[in-house]
């Protein structure tokens, strides 16, 4: 399927797509979690293009990038990233935008090439202490999941119309011809599969991250979801509500204890989104931190 909006460009031999809008920088760009893509981010890059250049886009082997065996090194992400705003003709430094996984990423982007980072914003990052903040009880359920069992061969309709459903209501505004090939595409298999797979070395990936060094002095503000969304609760089938609410105060702790502990750093609670609803539910949350840090 065709996507809704972009452009592609060739980085070591993949078809990349970008989208971008407006003018002028620091520009920010948007890194999407695992089981994201960039346009998921549209109505926030769009709200952030009325004052720099703000840009969306997809990994190789996810959205509609080109393909590639997933799992790939957060080493892997970063260099594909940088190489990609350089042919596209993006100039840095960056405010980097990252949700999840790609909140990680973007870390590690800073922590590499400092020179190239204005800024951080993260939307509920993936942490490689995150499990240490958890209640013994999750954990022990999250490391009895097989991600080989997640997806069946064939997906009940039921839960395939589950999903479609959660997806149009959180695009519910957005223009049909963004959102009918995004909610066509986020229930199908391949999009679902490519989620588990991308994530599927986490442990490696937060290796990474602990050797890679400390982070530069950049403003940074954390973007916390405490609300349970029906993302959540759907993956989450069987988990008392207590231990949801448990995971949203260790989560809550670590992000407050990370931003304190950067130069400018800031931890911001968001009340009314969870984790996958952030950037849907609360775009002007995401472009209030975007302007703050470019204030900074």
């Amino acid at each position: 399927m065709k996507p809704p909006l972009g452009e592609y460009y060739d980085v070591n031999g993949r078809k990349l797509l970008l989208h971008r809008e407006g003018r002028g920088g620091p520009a920010v760009v948007f890194l999407p979690g695992a089981g994201a893509v960039g346009m998921d981010y549209w109505d926030a890059q769009r709200r952030a293009a009325a004052f720099t250049t703000s840009v969306l886009y997809d990994r190789a082997g996810t959205g509609w990038s080109g393909g590639i065996d997933l799992p790939r090194s957060s080493t892997e992400a970063t260099d594909e990233l940088r190489a990609l705003l350089h042919i596209a003709g993006i100039p840095g430094p960056y405010v980097l935008a990252g949700h999840s996984l790609g909140g990680l990423y973007a870390r590690h982007y800073a922590i590499r090439f400092p020179d190239e980072v204005a800024g951080l914003v993260l939307m509920e990052p993936a942490h490689e202490d995150y499990r240490a903040y958890m209640p013994r009880e999750l954990v022990e359920r999250w490391d009895a999941w097989d991600p080989a069992d997640a997806l069946p061969d064939e997906l009940p309709r039921e839960i395939l119309e589950f999903y479609r459903v959660l997806f149009e209501k959180e695009m519910a505004e957005w223009p049909a011809g963004l959102r009918d090939p995004l909610v066509y595409s986020h229930v199908s298999r391949e999009w679902l599969l490519t989620g588990i797979r991308e994530a599927a070395n986490i442990q490696a990936v937060h290796d990474e991250i602990r050797a890679a060094g400390p982070l530069p002095d950049v403003p940074m503000i954390i973007l916390t979801a405490v609300a349970v969304d029906p993302f959540k609760r759907a993956v989450s089938a069987g988990t008392s509500e207590e231990l949801l609410q448990a995971e949203n105060g260790g989560k809550t702790r670590l992000y407050n204890e990370f931003a304190a502990s950067v130069p400018c750093g800031e931890n911001r609670i968001v009340e009314d989104a969870g984790h996958v609803t952030l950037p849907f539910r609360r775009p002007e949350a995401v472009v209030q931190a975007i302007r703050d840090v470019l204030a900074r």
